[in-house]
């Protein structure tokens, strides 16, 4: 096997934040972003583990964001990547999770994402942002 070239990485950061962004925009639905993930191999899953983590950080989640988002994730409040991001500070280490988790820390990371930064549109964004990754064409796929 050969490893990824660097201009392939770039590329798949990029469909990684373009898809975590519409999400969090309402562009496309969490369910579809999880198909478009478990359609990865496990170590670009842990990938984009680690690039949605670094959003979320980014982002300056709160614990309340954290809560609303796992609410709306649809994952218990029980499950490991849901006490990690509540905990103060929350823990980023979903890349470090089984393979079984991924799909769960995705739902509960791009949902806590999704909450800080409609947050952060709404209060610093609204009519005069320069945020590239909120300005997302349309999704073709939902």
């Amino acid at each position: 096997m050969t490893e990824p070239s660097s201009d392939d990485g770039l590329t798949f950061r990029r469909e990684t934040e373009r898809v975590v962004n519409e999400i969090a925009q309402g562009l496309r639905t969490l369910d579809a972003g999880v198909r478009w993930l478990s359609d990865l191999a496990p170590t670009r899953q842990q990938m984009v583990l680690q690039e949605v983590a670094g959003f979320a950080m980014q982002a300056h989640i709160t614990a309340a964001d954290g809560r609303a988002g796992v609410a709306r994730s649809g994952v218990k409040p029980t499950a490991n990547p849901s006490i990690m991001i509540c905990m103060n500070p929350p823990r980023y280490g979903f890349a470090g999770l089984p393979s079984a988790e991924h799909v769960t820390a995705f739902r509960v990371l791009v949902s806590v994402f999704a909450v800080a930064d409609t947050r952060h549109r709404e209060r610093y964004c609204k009519g005069a942002c320069g945020h590239a990754w909120h300005k997302q064409p349309a999704a073709t796929e939902q």
